[in-house]
C-alpha cells in the first residue's frame, strides 16, 4: 500500500461526500421558498438511507464475487472481510475499507440527483421507498454490471471511468420516469417556478464542481498521472459547457444568465465523467463544449416541446449530458493515455468501441426504466406519490416536514411547535 494513495484517496472521499450538501443548496436555490427544505432534506436523507444499505449488503452485491455477470454476492454482507488490507482486485493500493467508503459517495448522491425531478410534490414517505429500493435494485445491479469483476458490460470492454451510466445516465432516466409517474406540479395564477435563491445555486454549482474533481480525478484510486489527466480533463470540460451553453442563450434570447452557465457548466461535467481519464484535454474541451449546448437544448426546448415537468432539468442535463459523455469515450478514447482503456473511433479503433459505448447505453436506458416505473408502482401501493393540492399550496416544507426555510418572528411558534 502507498500512503501517498491513501491520503489522495480519503481527500477524494471527502470531496465526493461534499457533493451532497453541495447538491442540495443547488436544488435548494431553484426551488420556490416554500419547498425549499423539502428537496434539500431528501438530498441530505439520502445520507443516511444508502449509507446504511451500502453498509448491510450494497457494496456486497455490487462488487462481491460475480454471479451469473449481473450481480455480486453476500460474502461481504455487513462489511465482513472489508478491513485495513487492500482487496488486490480493485485496488492493491489502498485499504478496502477505504475504497469501500469512495464507492459509498456515488452510491449516495445517484438517488440524490434523481430526486431533483420531482421537486415540489414527491412526498416524503414515497421519498422514502423510492430511494430505498431504487438503490437496491437498480443502481446496485448497473455498478456490478460496469464497474464489478465480472459484470457483463464491464466484460464487453465499456469504457466509464466515473460514472456516465451508472450515476448520471441513471439519475437522469429516472427522474425524467419519475417526473411523468408523479406528474406535473400545481401551478396557479403568478405561482411562476423560478430559481428563489440565485446565490445558494451558485454556492451549490460551485461545491459540485470542487467535489468533481475527487469525483472524475478519484477513479485513478491513486495519486497518480492518470488522476492529474482527470482533473485537468474535467476543468476543461466543465469551462467550455459554460461557453456552450451561454452562445445558445445569446443567439436565443441576447442575454446570458449566471443560472445559464452554471447549468451548462455541471451540463458538461456531467459529460466529462465517463471519458475523464481516458481522453485528451483537447478532446475534453470539445466534449464540454457540446455538452453545454446538448444541455441548453434539452432545457429550452426538448422539455417545452414534449411538456414533461422535470423539475430541476435532471434528465436534460444528466441523462442527456452522461448519454453524449459516454458515447464520446468511444469516439475519442486513446488508449496511449490509459493502458485499461481502449482505442476510440478518432484514435484508430473503428466503431468497435462506439458499437460497446451504444449497448451501455441502451442497456442502462431500458433497465432503469423499467425498473423504476416498477418500482413507483410498488411504492404507490403503500402510500401516494404525490403532494396534494393543499400541500403543494402551503408549501412541502410544511405540510411534510413541518419547517420553513424562512419564518418570521410572528410564526416561528405555530411552524417550530
Amino acid at each position: 500500500m502507498s500512503s501517498a494513495d491513501i491520503a489522495f484517496m480519503f481527500f477524494c472521499t471527502v470531496l465526493v461526500f461534499l457533493m451532497t450538501p453541495g447538491l442540495a443548496f443547488f436544488y435548494g436555490g431553484m426551488v420556490r421558498k416554500r419547498h425549499v427544505l423539502s428537496i434539500m432534506m431528501q438530498s441530505v436523507f439520502v445520507i443516511a438511507i444508502v449509507t446504511l444499505i451500502w453498509v448491510l449488503f450494497g457494496y456486497s452485491l455490487a462488487f462481491g464475487p460475480d454471479h451469473y455477470h449481473l450481480i455480486g454476492g453476500f460474502q461481504w454482507f455487513g462489511l465482513k472481510g472489508v478491513g485495513l488490507e487492500p482487496n488486490p482486485e480493485y485496488a492493491a493500493n489502498i485499504p478496502h475499507l477505504l475504497f469501500f467508503a469512495f464507492q459509498l459517495m456515488f452510491a449516495i448522491i445517484t438517488p440524490a440527483v434523481m430526486t431533483g425531478a420531482t421537486a415540489e410534490r414527491l412526498r416524503f414517505p414515497a421519498f422514502l421507498g423510492l430511494v430505498s429500493l431504487w438503490s437496491i435494485f437498480v443502481y446496485i445491479p448497473l455498478v456490478h454490471w460496469v464497474w464489478g469483476n465480472g459484470g457483463w458490460l464491464k466484460e464487453l470492454g465499456v469504457l466509464d471511468f466515473a460514472g456516465g451510466t451508472v450515476v448520471e445516465i441513471a439519475s437522469g432516466v429516472s427522474g425524467l420516469v419519475t417526473a411523468l409517474v408523479v406528474g406535473k406540479r400545481q401551478m396557479t395564477g403568478q405561482d411562476i417556478s423560478v430559481p428563489h435563491n440565485m446565490p445558494n445555486v451558485i454556492l451549490g454549482a460551485g461545491l459540485l464542481w470542487f467535489g468533481w474533481f475527487g469525483f472524475n480525478a478519484g477513479g485513478a484510486l491513486g495519486a497518480n498521472a492518470l488522476a492529474v489527466l482527470a482533473l485537468v480533463t474535467t476543468q476543461i470540460a466543465g469551462a467550455f459547457g459554460m461557453i456552450g451553453w451561454a452562445v445558445l442563450e445569446w443567439l436565443q434570447v441576447r442575454k446570458v444568465t449566471i443560472f445559464g452557465v452554471s447549468s451548462g457548466g455541471i451540463a458538461a461535467l456531467v459529460a466529462i465523467t465517463p471519458a475523464a481519464g481516458y481522453v485528451t484535454p483537447a478532446s475534453a474541451l470539445l466534449i464540454g463544449f457540446i455538452a453545454g449546448g446538448i444541455g441548453y437544448i434539452g432545457v429550452a426546448f426538448l422539455k417545452t416541446k414534449l411538456g414533461y415537468d422535470d423539475a430541476l432539468d435532471v434528465f436534460g442535463i444528466h441523462g442527456l449530458g452522461g448519454t453524449w459523455g459516454t458515447l464520446a469515450t468511444g469516439v475519442f478514447a486513446d488508449l496511449a493515455l490509459n493502458p485499461l482503456g481502449a482505442k476510440g473511433l478518432f484514435n484508430g479503433g473503428g466503431f468497435h468501441l462506439v458499437g460497446v459505448q451504444l449497448l451501455a447505453i441502451g442497456a442502462t436506458y431500458l433497465y432503469v426504466a423499467g425498473m423504476t416505473w416498477g418500482i413507483l408502482k410498488v411504492v404507490s401501493l403503500v402510500t401516494p406519490l404525490r403532494a396534494s393540492l393543499e400541500e403543494q399550496e402551503s408549501g412541502l416544507d410544511l405540510s411534510q416536514h413541518g419547517e420553513s426555510a424562512y419564518p418570521d418572528f410572528e410564526s416561528a411558534e405555530t411552524i417550530y411547535f
